[in-house]
Formats: C-alpha cells, structure tokens, sequence
C-alpha cells in the first residue's frame, strides 16, 4: 500500500477536506460501515472472494498496452491501462464488486445507487443480479437520454432505474435523489457511491477498491523494462478513476500525476465541470471538498460533454493532493476532449470513452521529454458515446 499520504485521518479526513457532514437519520448506517469496512476488507475470507472474482468475472488484470502509433506522434513511450475491457465497461466494476460483497456482510438487502454517464450504475445493477438484491439506480433525466444503452443494459439487469427531474437533472441531482432514499431507508439498504465522494468513510474505501488500477501498472510496467512512469494521467470528475490510477504511486515523487477535469465549453465560459480551478470550499453530499458554487454558496450548475464529469464536487482526496502539490490538475474543454478519442481511434483502433478522452487530451498540453514513459488510464468505452462522436463528425 501506499504512505500516509494516501489515506485519511480517524475522522476521514485528508488535511482539511473529507470527514462525515450527514443528517442525523445516517449516523447508525455511517457507524456501522466505518467500524467494520476495514475489518471486512482484511477477513482472508472477503479477500478470497474478492480477488476471485475481480479474476474471473471482471477479467482482471487489465491489459496495459502499448500504443505504439500513439507514442510516434508524441514522441514519448505511451501506456493504455485498458480499464475499458473490464466487464461492464469501466473502472466502474471494481468497486461495486467490493461494495457489494460488504453490504452482504452487513446483511444488507437492498441496494441503491447514482449514476452519471451510466458506468456505475450498469457496474451496480450487475453486482446486483449476480448476488441476487434488488436494485435501485438513480439517474438523472437528462444524462437518460444522452445514455440511453446504459439506461437500457440497466433495465435488462434488473434494477429500477428512477429518474432524478430537479435542478440540471444530471449527477449531481441523482446523488440527491439517491441520499434522500437511503435516509428513507437505512437499516436494510447500503448505498453502493460510485466514486470517492460522500461522507467518510467512503472515499477511503472506494480508493482502496480502485487502488488494484495502479498496482498492476506497477508490475506491468515492470514487463516492459521501467520502474515507474514519469507521467501517470488520468479523467477526474468526483475522482475514483484518478484515485485508483495514483494510489501506489503517491510516494514516487519523481511520477508526475496529472488529473485532467472537463472544462466543457471553456473555463470562463460558465458551462464548465472544472471544479479544482473554479471552485470553492464547502460542503456537498456529506463531504467537505471544493465544489462549484456562487457568491452566496449556491452549488452552481456543471456542464460536460461527458455525462461522467459533469459533477460540481470532487472527492477530497484530490484537493489535498493539490495543495500539498503531489499531483497537477489541469483541464480539457468539449471539442479538445472529442478529438482525442477521434485521435485514438483512428491511430490505435480503440474507441474510448469521453471521459476518458479528457485524459488524453493531455497528450497535446504536456512537454514530455523523449521517450518518457506516460501512462494514460482508459477508465471506459465509447460504445455508450458513439451518438456524440457521430454529432461531431457531422458538424
């Protein structure tokens, strides 16, 4: 595992961001998954069945490929750790694996989640219909249509997909619909945070889930000849993709980590999901974090091309590391973020999905000294994207 820098103090703090701002209704669901995660997650027991099925069912470890077209253009060794291959599609699945074999332990039996651009909720619904509880996903109207498969691969598992119909109808409106369920019902229901947001202790969990992403980098990369990569890049919207990519790297400083947020239609446009560059300090969904937000605290609305990141906070894990300068955020706006997954695709053959074209937007915003090895998370695939690839190409 990684240091200390990776992990939050007793109180679920990173520095100054984390800790657990939930109503009261919460506290015995918070209490109960704070005393026992850690606890279950080291039982030989949950590792077994765990590590089975991160093996045999999501097909782990994936592949880190070479993208040898890719790295002559840019002059660099260029990675893909080929999260998209994972069974469901994303990085999504390694959490909800781990997830739902918690709520099991607590005896748990009913399931709900948020979704965004619909990868959490397709991981969700599947762990849902593989240990056999029922499921409801939370989505919001708008981010329905624009990810129709997803909503239907949803519906085909099983689970009772609700829209969310308030505020931008998007994710963050989803997490609010999904809180107020969970208060509603908490004895029997574990709500499986598709990322590292939420109240601790679940950016900690979530990461330690996601954290198998950078250690198989670090003995695949070992295949090729290198130590450790001079450059790790990855999306970041609430952040367990990021998360997961810079886990056990935090403590090799000469690893420069670079999250790219979704600038949407530019930075100072006001349609923007860039929250570490235009946001503030606050509190959102249980966490303190740094959220977009206006001059009296209003959570201002978001906007990306890419339903995943089209969310107003951050997990706090990630504004620490900002602030204490261990990783760089920087950001890529709609159309740099649709070329790159154009680029991809027509250099290497593989279709990525908008989130994770963000990241290798990064590609042209970088001076990388020849032949550094840079490693890009591909967190999801673009099947779910096509209808705004096809839009552009259009145009």
């Amino acid at each position: 595992m990684a240091t200390k820098i990776g992990f939050p103090d007793s109180k679920g703090y990173y520095g100054k961001y984390g800790g657990a701002i939930i109503p009261e209704l919460l506290f015995g669901n918070i209490h109960e998954l704070k005393k026992n995660y850690l606890k279950i997650m080291n039982t030989p027991s949950f590792k077994k069945e765990f590590n089975f099925l991160l093996k045999n069912y999501v097909g782990r470890p994936s592949p880190l490929y070479f993208a040898q077209n890719l790295s002559k253009k840019y002059q660099a060794q260029i990675f893909l750790k080929r999260e998209d291959l994972n069974h469901t599609g994303s990085h999504k699945i390694n959490n909800t694996i781990g997830q739902i074999l918690i709520a099991k332990k607590l005896k748990k039996t009913k399931i709900i989640a948020e979704t965004g651009a619909g990868q959490h909720g397709v991981a969700t619904a599947t762990v849902c219909a593989l240990m056999g509880l029922e499921c409801n996903i939370y989505m919001g109207a708008k981010d329905i249509e624009r990810q129709a498969s997803n909503y239907a691969r949803m519906k085909m598992l099983g689970a009772q997909v609700i829209p969310a119909t308030s505020g931008s109808k998007t994710l963050k409106d989803a997490t609010n619909e999904a809180i107020r369920a969970w208060i509603n019902e908490p004895l029997s229901t574990h709500y499986i945070i598709g990322s590292v947001v939420g109240p601790a202790p679940y950016p900690d969990m979530v990461t330690r889930f996601q954290s198998v992403i950078s250690k198989e980098i670090k003995s695949q990369l070992s295949e090729y000849g290198f130590k450790k990569p001079d450059f790790l890049i990855a999306c970041i919207g609430g952040g367990s993709n990021a998360a997961g990519t810079f886990f056990h790297f935090l403590n090799e400083p000469k690893t420069k980590l670079i999250g790219v947020e979704a600038a949407g239609l530019g930075i100072e446009s006001g349609k923007s999901a860039a929250t570490l560059i235009l946001g503030r300090f606050g509190v959102l969904h249980g966490s303190k974090t740094i959220l977009m937000q206006d001059k009296d605290g209003q959570i201002t609305e978001p906007h990306s091309i890419s339903a995943g990141l089209d969310y107003p906070g951050i997990g706090p894990l990630h504004p620490f590391l900002k602030d204490i300068k261990r990783a760089q955020y920087i950001s890529a706006t709609d159309m740099e973020a649709v070329e790159a997954g154009l680029e991809l695709t027509k250099l290497e053959g593989i279709i990525p999905a908008l989130e994770s074209a963000h990241a290798l937007a990064a590609l042209k915003k970088i001076a990388f000294k020849k032949n550094a090895c840079v490693v890009i998370s591909l967190s999801g695939r673009g099947d779910k994207d096509l209808e705004t690839y096809q839009n552009y190409l259009k145009k």
